[in-house]
């Protein structure tokens, strides 16, 4: 979440005044955009020094937390949002982060890479791995562990007792409605308890 239309697209699903986990919050852009523009509390978790560094250094509460390790850390429903932006790619075990996103927090808002978006699909169907904005990395060099797809996560939501409220895409940093499966590069998904 770079440009200031992704940031504002997610932001529209954030409650103002809301207490946020960011988990992978990276530099915590995201959290400082949502505490300047919706006066939102929170906190970031991240694994990596130099992004824990810099959560530091611009005043963002951060833990660092290999998120592997689950979120025992956090009783039930002490966040009124659970951001999970583009780190469920990352993830080994997916659906227990996913879990444990919808048990931390009264509302879930999940992004990632979609995998079906059509160039990825065209670039498949030539025998090459994608290699786009939103996927930036050569297969053999890549951080994500798994590709999912807009369709995927909706099945995924379900089978784990979880209600899609909200669903989007994104592309060129602009929202897509209409297709979002075939027609954006990021899927974006706000979740809460079935």
């Amino acid at each position: 979440m770079t440009t200031p239309s992704q940031l504002d697209a997610i932001t529209e699903l954030v409650p103002h005044g809301a207490r946020v986990l960011d988990l992978g919050c990276g530099s915590g852009q995201m959290l400082a955009h949502l505490q300047r523009t919706r006066g939102c509390s929170g906190y970031g978790v991240e694994i990596d020094d130099a992004n824990v560094h810099a959560c530091v250094h611009s005043g963002i509460d951060v833990i660092q937390l290999n998120l592997e390790e689950g979120l025992a850390l956090f009783e039930d429903q002490s966040f009124d949002v659970v951001l999970q932006l583009e780190t469920l790619q990352h993830l080994r075990n997916t659906e227990r982060m996913l879990q444990e996103t919808a048990r931390v927090g009264r509302i879930g808002i999940v992004s990632f890479p979609n995998f079906a978006h059509w160039p990825n699909r065209l670039r498949v169907a030539t025998g090459r791995m994608p290699v786009t904005k939103a996927l930036p990395y050569e297969w053999y060099d890549t951080p994500n562990i798994r590709v999912g797809t807009f369709a995927d996560f909706e099945v995924l939501a379900r089978k784990n007792g979880l209600r899609v409220t909200d669903a989007f895409g994104l592309q060129d940093g602009r929202v897509v409605r209409r297709w979002p499966n075939l027609r954006a590069s990021v899927a974006v998904f706000r979740i809460e308890r079935g």
